[in-house]
């Protein structure tokens, strides 16, 4: 099946405390993005869309550095992580197959890691969420599963209930879903939380 990346590197990254867009902050020689992108590129993506944001230029040159033929999308104002993913659809247009969601800021992503994604979309899941346990959840987001594993919401920390801010498998973000599904339903996503994100 074709598989396309949407890689979102659009963040401030005010934690950092630096101008310097924080997908381009560099470790082991080469900027946070590249080793994202080198993870992505393990897939062989048919399209591989970057969007960018703050420092947009700056992204754009490095992803572009990269690999040339990488599609740029520009997310003018941060709106939250489906308005981002959003940005990507035109890139997209006439695309059948899966889109896979990375982030620039995930060096450390392993190649295996989203190759098992895929597997699990192969195998007939719909939408492929990847978790992680966190002994001390914190504000990470809740994935909250039914009775027979299966992915039932994703809850931001600050929507969650006190039973859901129990759970101790969070929302990495990264995910894997059919390409036109999931634009659609991220269509559909409604700024009606506490941060004011789509």
């Amino acid at each position: 099946m074709p598989t396309a990346v949407i890689l979102l590197a659009a963040g401030q990254g005010t934690r950092m405390r630096s101008d310097l867009p924080k997908v381009l902050h560099p470790l082991a020689g080469a900027p946070l993005l590249h080793h994202a992108l080198a993870a992505a590129a393990e897939l062989g993506p048919e399209r591989l869309v970057v969007v960018t944001g703050h420092g947009g230029e700056e992204v754009a040159a490095a992803a572009q550095e990269f690999d040339p033929t990488i599609a740029i999308a520009v997310q003018e104002e941060q709106k939250g992580t489906a308005h981002a993913v959003l940005q990507a659809a035109p890139a997209l247009e006439g695309f059948e197959g899966d889109a896979v969601v990375l982030y620039g800021d995930t060096p450390l992503i392993r190649p295996e890691t989203l190759a098992r994604m895929s597997e699990a979309r192969r195998g007939g899941a719909d939408v492929v969420v990847l978790g992680f346990h966190a002994a001390e959840p914190g504000a990470y987001g809740r994935l909250i599963l039914g009775p027979g594993g299966e992915l039932e919401a994703i809850v931001e920390a600050a929507e969650a209930t006190p039973d859901q801010l129990r759970e101790t498998l969070c929302n990495s973000g990264l995910l894997a879903a059919d390409a036109p599904t999931l634009l659609s339903l991220l269509g559909e996503v409604r700024a009606e939380n506490a941060q004011g994100e789509y």
